[in-house]
């Protein structure tokens, strides 16, 4: 079953309250996202990322995994 950019938003929503999140990608499989968020403060990229891909709860895990391909942005605000 595809799965839409708004159901990633809200998995990493879910996770991140208080996130400036943004989503792109219409064939169901393939994403862009940017999250930008306070807690990434001090983390570097690999651990802001790993954050992130946790919050998708293994939407991503597999052959078989809903999401198939995500580039991924993330950082602290500004």
């Amino acid at each position: 079953m595809p799965i839409e950019a708004r159901d990633i938003e809200h998995l990493i929503r879910e996770a991140f309250p208080n996130a400036k999140i943004s989503v792109q990608g219409d064939d169901g499989a393939h994403f862009a996202a940017e999250v930008i968020d306070e807690s990434f403060r001090g983390l570097n990229r690999v651990q802001q990322q790993r954050a992130v891909y946790a919050a998708l709860k293994g939407r991503m895990d597999g052959p078989n995994g809903a999401l198939h391909a995500l580039a991924l942005t993330t950082k602290a605000p500004d």
